[in-house]
């Protein structure tokens, strides 16, 4: 067994999902994620997907994360709105508060400290 695993998704069976309904400020739209590591301690990593929506977000986790396509405007309570596009990362910190707005289908791979 390699001590090694690449971000690719083929054989992999995605999981779908979508924002917690009173969350969801407009549009309706719909995650799926391809998990690829999950280890003791809270480690997760993979790749995700959602369509255009906005919702509200809240952040008890750590995330790293790097657009693979797509247009995201993520915006802190209070703060600018930052747009994102494939290329572009980002570390979303616990206490974290603010929108997820996918402008136009987004994915990105991440990897989550719980």
């Amino acid at each position: 067994m390699a001590n090694f695993i690449t971000f690719s998704i083929d054989g992999v069976e995605a999981e779908f999902g979508a924002p917690e309904p009173g969350r969801i400020i407009a549009g309706d739209p719909q995650f799926r994620t391809w998990n690829l590591e999950e280890r003791e301690g809270g480690l997760y990593s993979g790749i995700w997907e959602a369509t255009p929506g906005k919702w509200r977000i809240v952040y008890e986790e750590w995330e790293y994360f790097s657009l693979l396509a797509g247009h995201s405007i993520v915006t802190e309570d209070g703060g600018e709105p930052v747009h994102l596009k494939a290329g572009d990362r980002m570390i979303l910190k616990p206490g974290f508060k603010g929108t997820w707005e996918v402008v136009e289908t987004t994915r990105k791979d991440y990897v989550i400290k719980v």
